[in-house]
């Protein structure tokens, strides 16, 4: 393959064009946008759950098989179980090629499929992808015909120990759960995700535009290329225009031509107040004839962080306050719309946020792209993750770094290629502001943290490389001696007590963490914030110091956990996107929007069902609807009452995540809580959905929903999306995660009632017996506490003093309601081993507190304390 570099000089074109011009110009742009072609390719697959020898093949009988459009799960319908399916599954699906598309190239874009992605056409294998997180584009011009074709995906989710994540707290849902878009081009044309945008020498008066355009030359032949850019801006105004290239682009050759404007005169700057957005629209040109348009949207701005002074954008401090976001929500799992996406970033705008960190992983490039049109600065991150407890290779509870030697080069590779394609495919959107290489990645073995430390250097250095404009993060940066890898370091939980003014610039990437379901507590989880060195006690927000750049709450919204429910619950909205209280705290606070009047008991009479839109705009998954029931008086005021509903579709193509019906119940994994349960239904045909909810004894409510822009509902022809009943805690023949007893507490979040100067609490589990945690001066009531970051039930303790002696102490455990129960009583012991070894009981809970009483003349402290215990 040749690689062409055409550097081009840029010619300023902002002046009026004259008509002839401007029609010459619009013809040109129509000849070239008709020679690229982009369609939605979700509707009408065949799914199988399990591996189908055979399935490759286009004369399969995929009869029985369900069908399904995408984005799809496997473990659809999904409201947050621990357990889930890991195995193979298959996708199915005919591609009809006219004889118009002869002599184009023709391609499937996947956006994600999770995790190992083998694609097939008419039986041939044309290309594989390893990576849950970020796309990938498949070029199937050689495998297809004109006529009907056979599209075959084989994916599985199988835990691998040379694929990035090898550990984390999420769930790990195999399946098509992302867009896939066909896309038709000239055998010329711009590559996939193929412009990097930058706005060099911008200030609030003037900018410039720089585009690196990367084309392809697919064809047999060579081809005079050039390439003209335009841009745009948000009243669709053409105020620049770049004119390069004319080299010559050999057969199988790519070039990348460089063009750089003149200035742009005062350019509206992005911001989260003002999220402005330009548009650079590429005409490629060979041999004089227009072959492809392709559209970049961008923005001005510019940003700095420091160490002392914190965050800037354009210019103007700006102390950032936001919420770690994961992906997933009740019923669709990972596999959730475009629209649902929006309404994520735009809840947590309404709450007066302003900053998302996309955990743990690249998320949907539409997220992307919904942070920019919203206005939310975007924290965006590779899935070099870990997790406390880990244990050996098999599951995502494994070392985050390899411990084998021969899994290392594999698994690094794995991370790289996955920041690579991050980083492309995410480049161009002004929201984001930094790229971060991973999250805990300290809870790997301890021998392998000089491994850790080194690839995470080479991981800034290759963002670096790749995009010199944003910085490269170490998130999750409170262990390990890894926070001063990168440009910025991202301290989670107890890392916003331990590491004031570091020196780097900072940002505290988790707070709060608190487990409760909706409706929850009127306050902010603040979490270890306010133990900030330098805080004034008590006094709310004193801990946004100047060398502080923000902070980030953990969590947006519940999500769901491979170690379990409750551990996933500690988002402001719940799972089914229903806001608990501690969010209307933040909208308060942060907004000056008074909360809503909580509803109270009292005497049911009726139902409301009322729906985020009475309109599905695209039937492709790409759009849903967010569906809401209301237990109400006679009055029509909001209830908390509870009982069990049933939400039905009666006619119209509407599709529920468990099909035409489903059934929410208090204290189920399908919820209706303080008088609310929510879901979200999509539609592949257009026509009306007519809903009915109802409950024995009270009043129904229905509602209709019309979806536009697909083909036509036929009533009695069109086939209704069919039954996917949940059952729970559902087990199957499939395997099954499973957790065995494990040893957790090294290097998770602590807490204590005071620390003496040298002996912080971080000592407690830092796994080495000669440093310690020490009360401070004058506590007389010293303790000390872990949080294994999971919900365990406990069963031994191995705690190990500063020297030996008569130490006293009480084990305890916080359980699921919040309260301390004890597990261990040594008050009135008289052993004076320096590590003891106690079987206690048998409490579930979710952190561990000692209180102790040190002998005379012996420290008040603690050296290590280690956790056995199940999930």
């Amino acid at each position: 393959m040749k690689w062409l570099m055409v550097l081009a000089a840029a010619l300023l074109g902002i002046a009026a064009i004259a008509p002839s011009q401007a029609a010459a110009r619009a013809d040109e742009e129509r000849s070239a946008s008709v020679a690229r072609e982009r369609s939605n390719f979700n509707a009408d697959w065949r799914f199988h759950l399990g591996d189908a020898p055979g399935a490759r093949e286009p004369g399969y009988d995929d009869a029985d098989w369900q069908s399904v459009g995408l984005p799809h799960s496997f473990g659809i319908p999904y409201f947050q179980a621990s357990q889930f399916y890991t195995g193979y599954g298959w996708y199915r699906k005919q591609l009809t090629v006219p004889g118009a598309w002869r002599g184009r190239r023709i391609f499937l874009e996947f956006e994600g499929a999770f995790q190992d992605a083998e694609i097939f056409v008419n039986g041939n294998p044309v290309g594989r992808h390893r990576g849950g997180y970020t796309g990938f584009s498949v070029d199937v011009t050689a495998a297809v015909r004109t006529g009907e074709n056979s599209i075959a995906v084989r994916v599985n989710n199988l835990w691998g120990p040379t694929l990035a994540p090898r550990a984390g707290e999420h769930v790990f849902q195999g399946g098509i759960y992302r867009d896939v878009w066909l896309v038709t081009t000239d055998p010329v044309h711009v590559a996939w995700y193929g412009t990097k945008v930058t706005t060099p020498e911008l200030s609030e008066r003037s900018g410039r535009v720089a585009i690196d355009t990367e084309v392809r030359n697919d064809g047999t032949r060579p081809v005079t290329l050039s390439v003209r850019t335009d841009i745009h801006d948000p009243a669709d105004k053409i105020v620049a225009t770049m004119n390069g290239g004319a080299e010559r682009l050999a057969a199988g050759g790519i070039a990348t031509v460089s063009q750089r404007s003149g200035p742009i005169i005062a350019p509206a700057l992005w911001s989260p107040e003002t999220p402005v957005l330009y548009k650079a629209v590429t005409t490629v040109i060979a041999n004089g004839r227009p072959v492809d348009r392709y559209e970049t949207d961008f923005g001005f701005r510019w940003f700095e962080w420091t160490a002392d002074r914190g965050f800037f954008l354009n210019g103007k401090h700006r102390y950032f306050k936001g919420a770690n976001v994961h992906q997933d929500q009740a019923g669709w799992g990972d596999a959730v719309s475009n629209r649902a996406m929006e309404r994520d970033v735009q809840m947590m705008k309404d709450a007066g946020f302003d900053f998302i960190r996309g955990s743990h992983y690249p998320h949907d490039p539409h997220f992307a792209g919904a942070t920019d049109r919203i206005g939310m600065l975007f924290w965006s991150e590779t899935p070099f993750w870990g997790i406390g407890g880990f244990g050996a290779d098999g599951t995502w509870m494994a070392s985050a770094y390899p411990v084998d030697p021969k899994h290392r080069p594999g698994f690094e590779d794995s991370v790289k290629q996955q920041l690579t394609e991050m980083i492309r495919i995410t480049r161009n959107h002004p929201s984001v502001i930094v790229w971060s290489m991973s999250n805990e990645p300290f809870f790997s073995a301890g021998e392998v943290m000089p491994e850790v430390r080194r690839f995470l250097k080479e991981l800034v250095a290759l963002s670096h490389q790749l995009d010199p404009t944003r910085p490269a993060a170490i998130g999750g940066a409170q262990r390990g001696e890894i926070d001063k890898l990168g440009d910025i370091a991202g301290y989670n939980g107890d890392g916003s007590a331990l590491f004031p003014d570091p020196g780097i610039p900072n940002v505290v990437s988790e707070h709060g963490s608190p487990m409760f379901d909706r409706p929850g507590p009127y306050e902010a989880p603040w979490g270890d914030l306010v133990n900030t060195p330098g805080a004034a006690k008590g006094v709310e927000y004193s801990w946004r110091l100047p060398w502080r750049s923000g902070e980030a709450v953990w969590a947006g919204f519940d999500h769901g956990s491979i170690v379990g429910r409750r551990f996933g619950s500690m988002g402001v909205v719940d799972y089914s996107r229903l806001p608990k209280r501690s969010y209307y705290w933040f909208r308060n606070a942060y907004r000056g929007i008074a909360p809503p009047q909580w509803p109270e008991a009292g005497k049911p009479a009726g139902l409301r069902l009322t729906s985020s839109s009475p309109v599905i705009e695209r039937a492709d998954g790409t759009d849903d609807v967010h569906l809401v029931v209301t237990v109400v008086d006679a009055h029509g005021r909001a209830l908390s009452n509870s009982p069990p509903v049933t939400l039905s579709i009666e006619s119209g193509p509407g599709e529920l995540p468990t099909g035409r019906t489903i059934r929410f119940a208090p204290d189920s994994d399908i919820p209706i809580r303080d008088g609310q349960a929510a879901i979200t239904m999509r539609s592949w045909q257009s026509g009306k959905s007519i809903l009915r909810v109802s409950s024995p004894g009270l009043k129904d409510a229905t509602l209709t929903i019309e979806t536009t822009g697909g083909p036509a509902f036929v009533p009695g022809v069109t086939p209704l999306a069919p039954d996917r009943p949940y059952a729970e805690a559902r087990r199957t023949d499939a395997e099954f995660m499973y957790f065995p007893d494990a040893i957790f507490g090294q290097d998770n979040p602590t807490g204590a009632s005071s620390s003496a100067s040298g002996h912080s609490s971080r000592l407690v589990n830092d796994g080495d017996p000669g440093t310690w945690w020490m009360a401070g001066e004058g506590d007389d009531a010293p303790w000390v506490s872990i949080s294994p970051e999971k919900i365990l039930q406990f069963r031994r303790l191995e705690i190990t003093f500063p020297q030996p002696g008569n130490y006293r102490f009480v084990a305890e455990v916080e359980d699921q309601n919040g309260l301390w129960v004890a597990v261990a009583d040594q008050s009135a012991t008289a052993d004076t081993a320096q590590t003891r070894t106690i079987d206690v009981k048998h409490v579930i809970g979710s952190r561990l507190r000692v209180r102790i009483e040190a002998p005379a003349g012996a420290p008040a402290g603690v050296a290590d304390i280690r956790i056995v215990g199940a999930m």
